[in-house]
């Protein structure tokens, strides 16, 4: 079983906005997202930990600017906790062993497909190809992910 953790020597690696989104819980410019358009299959990780987030088989078209989710890949890879920040009521989420702010979850998503809307900083995630899973040590996740059209 791989052991995911919070790394400071990728911390200390990463971009400015990596940084401010993962560490310091900032939020990238709607619609800048390197992962927005993204409609490779594989999976995506977290920039700081490696450990599995999300996969592209959850991954939809919400519009909000931002990649968007209906579920984690491995649920206790994700926490979840309260954000008043900016005046509102959200609910953060975050990676449990890198501790790397990753967006937050609304409850407005596809209803077919549990009604959850997991809006997700690009900055905050790695994709893993679905052909590098395997070598890179994801391979038990390869169910998870659409075969190739």
């Amino acid at each position: 079983m791989p052991k995911y953790t919070k790394d400071p020597s990728v911390v200390a690696a990463l971009s400015p906005e990596e940084f401010h989104v993962t560490q310091r819980n900032g939020t990238e410019r709607p619609g800048t997202g390197k992962h927005l358009n993204n409609k490779e299959p594989g999976i995506y990780v977290d920039i700081v930990s490696g450990e599995p987030l999300f996969a592209s088989t959850h991954k939809y078209e919400s519009g909000c600017g931002w990649p968007s989710f209906t579920k984690p890949i491995v649920h206790d890879h994700v926490t979840e906790h309260e954000d008043r920040s900016l005046g509102m009521i959200r609910t953060e989420v975050r990676s449990k062993h890198g501790d790397s702010h990753l967006g937050h979850v609304f409850p407005d998503g596809p209803l077919d497909q549990g009604g959850l809307r997991y809006c997700i900083n690009s900055a905050a995630l790695r994709f893993i190809h679905r052909d590098d899973m395997e070598a890179e040590g994801y391979g038990e996740y390869l169910d998870q992910v659409e075969d190739p059209k």
